[in-house]
């Protein structure tokens, strides 16, 4: 993550030990260890938390996208409605025009 080196890190504890002094040095490295620590795990625990949520948001839209999928009363009432108009389409008697009489007129002779 951070570039630095062991030549770095040589130099920075050298710098603490001179300003810290031998005595309180151990205290201090504990001290940020543990506030390390905590940071990671606080990170951690966010990344987590927004994985999760993430993911419970995508199960969401599947759950509603399958649901969407499955519902099919809009499809069965169209093909009812088609199914109607076709039954009374081939019920009704037809009807009769000029240019097309029906089988009942006189005009066969």
């Amino acid at each position: 993550m951070f570039d630095i080196g062991f030549s770095e890190i040589a130099l920075i504890a050298v710098v603490a030990l001179v300003v810290l002094g031998p005595e309180r040095l151990p205290r201090v490295a504990r001290t940020a260890g543990a506030l390390l620590r905590r940071a990671r795990n606080s990170w951690t625990e966010v990344r987590n938390e927004i994985e999760r949520e993430l993911a419970a948001e995508d199960l969401k839209r599947s759950v509603e996208e399958a649901r969407r999928a499955a519902d099919v009363r809009a499809d069965v009432q169209g093909t009812v409605g088609e199914i109607e108009n076709a039954l009374r389409d081939a019920t009704a008697p037809p009807a009769a025009s000029p240019t097309n009489p029906s089988p009942n007129s006189d005009e066969r002779r």
